[in-house]
């Protein structure tokens, strides 16, 4: 399956009324996130103030969401946007469509409804939350009308090479980006505010674990695919969480003196 053509050359119409590829759109929405990544990792390199999290500055409290909200709702629409067009679709899916489908909205679930009623973590800005609802709806469409309408996968996918190494990498991604987010909530006893080193699994490695399993999951997913859409939500996703890992990284070297030297930003032994 070639994964330019899959979208470019999908048909047209479709006599049994079912909904069409929306071809022109994808591309452009895949060459779209392209740039957005690019734009958005030099603006973040350039600055270590992305404003959510440890690095939100003080404000209204009124423009400020509490973090489980803020992350329940930006999230949701990851999985039940490709959640209602499968059922537009009749849940006639196939198996292999099927089961890429629910890699993807195996990680939103997770994403909304365990790591948001989980997460200890800091009230997130109004717009930052508005922002992140809207690209997660309009993803969550396109990466689901993508594998519905326009992908092609016979049932020899199902043994492919790529789908077998994508779905293990997507898995093992997973499972780093979730471990690591365990031990991130448990750092600190209740009532501490303090900054402590975290220590565990990935985090021997590299700063930014949890960033580094889901670059992982996402090039996994992509890799399974094999899909334009994919490749480029992947890129965003390094792009985006990438240069964050990287200013986590420096801002405990700075903190701590006795930060591990070893320790790499966002992937082991290189970066």
């Amino acid at each position: 399956m070639n994964i330019i053509n899959t979208v470019s050359r999908a048909p047209r119409e479709d006599l049994r009324g079912e909904m069409l590829c929306l071809s022109s759109l994808i591309l452009t929405y895949c060459w779209v996130l392209f740039g957005m990544g690019i734009v958005l990792s030099i603006k973040q390199t350039r600055s270590r103030e992305i404003p959510y999290g440890r690095y939100a500055g003080k404000s209204n409290s009124r423009r400020f969401i509490p973090a489980k909200l803020a992350w329940f709702l930006q999230e949701l629409p990851s999985f039940l946007v490709p959640m209602l067009l499968v059922w537009r679709s009749g849940w006639r899916c196939g198996m292999g469509r099927m089961l890429l489908l629910s890699l993807f909205c195996a990680h939103y679930f997770q994403r909304t409804f365990v790591y948001s009623l989980l997460t200890k973590g800091r009230p997130s800005p109004l717009y930052i939350v508005m922002s992140a609802l809207i690209f997660c709806s309009v993803n969550g469409f396109v990466q689901g009308h993508y594998l519905l309408h326009c992908a092609a996968y016979d049932d020899s996918w199902l043994t492919d090479v790529r789908l077998v190494t994508g779905v293990t990498l997507f898995l093992l991604g997973m499972a780093v980006n979730v471990h690591s987010d365990y031990i991130l909530r448990n750092l600190r006893k209740p009532g501490e505010i303090t900054y402590k080193i975290p220590k565990g699994g990935m985090f021997e490695y590299v700063s930014g674990a949890n960033f580094f399993g889901e670059i992982i999951e996402w090039f996994g997913f992509a890799v399974a695919t094999w899909s334009l859409p994919a490749f480029a939500f992947a890129f965003f996703t390094l792009c985006s969480i990438g240069p964050r890992a990287y200013n986590h990284h420096r801002f405990y070297h700075e903190k701590f003196a006795d930060y591990p030297k070893s320790r790499k930003a966002v992937i082991p032994f290189i970066f």
